[in-house]
């Protein structure tokens, strides 16, 4: 069995948890295009605060590596030996309160730069449903030259964060998750299962976990 790597796209108040929590078990590479906060994150400092500094250095490593840990990076090149792609980017609305999709488009682009055949992308991004599948795969297909549900596979599991709330924390309340195919959705479920201690409840499709 091919050893978990993961990246977590998108280190805001959604992803940092998320890729602190999966960093206790597993390799986690962060990746984020804004330098100052790679900084600020490599030096143990969350300056959302949703992270504490003490949880924080308990897991960053200091460079790219098969072991346990989070390393942040703002380098493409650091997550392409990763086999699960979280994407955690916002999704802001517009004055009509419709979604903006665009940060959603670049990080399927930059995942797509760098997929691989058996990769997994995971969405967590708030959208409607539909989104991800009429979207966000087409990108991810475009840009990668693969398949989809044949060289490479998504899931669905809508973040679950209440920013602020150190009491309701990630691992603590119940995650819905989903998958393209059984196959696949058991595999993502079973990743969240294993940091979620309030468990997970696997939907039957990507579209009813939107």
């Amino acid at each position: 069995m091919k050893k978990i790597r993961i990246a977590i796209i998108g280190l805001g108040y959604v992803g940092l948890p998320l890729a602190q929590l999966f960093a206790t078990k597993y390799n986690v590479v962060g990746f984020d295009v804004n330098k100052d906060r790679i900084k600020k994150l490599m030096e143990g400092k969350d300056d959302t605060l949703e992270v504490s500094d003490e949880m924080l250095k308990s897991v960053l490593i200091e460079k790219p590596s098969n072991k346990r840990g989070l390393f942040c990076t703002t380098s493409i090149d650091d997550i392409k030996e990763c086999n699960y792609y979280v994407v955690t980017v916002p999704t802001p609305v517009d004055r009509n309160k419709k979604p903006i999709l665009t940060p959603l488009i670049k990080a399927s682009e930059t995942v797509g730069s760098v997929l691989k055949n058996e990769d997994i992308v995971i969405y967590e991004s708030t959208v409607f449903p539909g989104a991800t599948e009429e979207y966000c795969i087409p990108v991810l297909e475009n840009f990668s030259k693969l398949k989809f549900n044949k060289d490479f596979y998504a899931g669905y599991s809508p973040e679950r964060i209440n920013p602020g709330d150190k009491e309701h924390t990630v691992e603590k309340i119940l995650k819905v998750t989903s998958g393209s195919t059984p196959e696949i959705a058991l595999k993502v479920d079973n990743l969240y299962k294993s940091i979620i201690s309030a468990g997970t409840h696997l939907a039957p499709s990507i579209k009813v976990a939107e």
